[in-house]
């Protein structure tokens, strides 16, 4: 990350930035920041809710002493992230867990795991479709963060991903494996919307190289253009709040390449963002 991504792609990603940027600052942060103040008022004055981010600020370590210093009974640990990837919800935990071993006095820690089978997590995202007319577009696009392929083959104990069939289906042995819960969880969304399977296509974003989950989201919006679409619906269920992947990869630059293969529009719909159903969701997460 240092030595390489930070160096060569500091000045692209800078552009990027300022143009996602509003005047109130990072969209990410704001919506989060609104998500944890109305998961706060929904759960009580029995629990306090903090904010705290793997990479930014708030972060984890400074949130965590402002945690000590309350002297709580119990700390639970919730991720943004739907469906486990060692990158993500594996990374933000062992983060929590590498401050935590230095604590004199360490509380009790619950970590809530992956959801993305939950109903009221997918009852949110079918009602954010809910105001598209899906005979308007010509395709329907489910596009993910990738991962490179050797994450999700270090899943298993032996063979590869690529030796089991994740994408139809979900078993005691992959189903820690990010893309076989993509698809699942594709799945999942297409039976409450209706959708028959030649109506979508599962597809990965934000990749580095070619050693990543395909089919790549930009090849698929090129490939629609070249076959003469016209509108593309993009769902991004990896995400739980509206960012730099959703608003300018999906929403600017899937759209350019769209119309430089004869596209007209690429519609994304929106992420769950401040949701009430989400913010139920979360809240059920906590208590139980």
């Amino acid at each position: 990350m240092n030595l390489i991504i930070v160096p060569f792609r500091s000045f692209s990603s800078a552009k990027i930035y300022k143009e996602l940027w509003t005047e109130e600052g990072s969209p990410l942060l704001l919506i989060s920041q609104n998500v944890a103040k109305q998961l706060d008022a929904e759960l009580g004055d029995d629990y306090q809710v903090h904010l705290a981010m793997r990479y930014k600020n708030p972060n984890i370590k400074d949130v965590l002493e402002e945690m000590r210093l309350k002297n709580y009974t119990r700390i639970i640990v919730v991720s943004m992230f739907p469906q486990y990837a060692s990158a993500s919800t594996g990374s933000a935990y062992e983060l929590v867990m590498v401050v935590v071993k230095n604590l004199w006095v360490i509380p009790v820690f619950r970590f809530v795991g992956q959801f993305y089978d939950n109903p009221d997590f997918l009852d949110a995202i079918a009602d954010r479709a809910s105001k598209y007319d899906f005979k308007e577009y010509d395709h329907i696009l489910f596009s993910y963060h990738g991962l490179p392929d050797r994450h999700v083959d270090k899943v298993y104990k032996t063979g590869l991903c690529s030796d089991r069939d994740c994408e139809h289906e979900l078993t005691e042995e992959n189903q820690y494996c990010y893309k076989a819960t993509c698809y699942t969880t594709t799945r999942l969304i297409a039976e409450k919307l209706g959708l028959k399977e030649n109506d979508y296509t599962v597809c990965f974003q934000s990749r580095l190289d070619k050693k990543w989950l395909t089919p790549f989201s930009d090849k698929v919006v090129e490939e629609w253009g070249k076959k003469g679409a016209k509108k593309l619906l993009v769902f991004s269920p990896a995400f739980t709040a509206d960012c730099l992947e959703t608003i300018i990869e999906i929403g600017d630059e899937y759209q350019e390449i769209f119309e430089e293969y004869g596209g007209e529009k690429v519609q994304l719909v929106e992420s769950l963002n401040e949701h009430a159903l989400w913010i139920m969701r979360l809240r059920d997460l906590v208590l139980k």
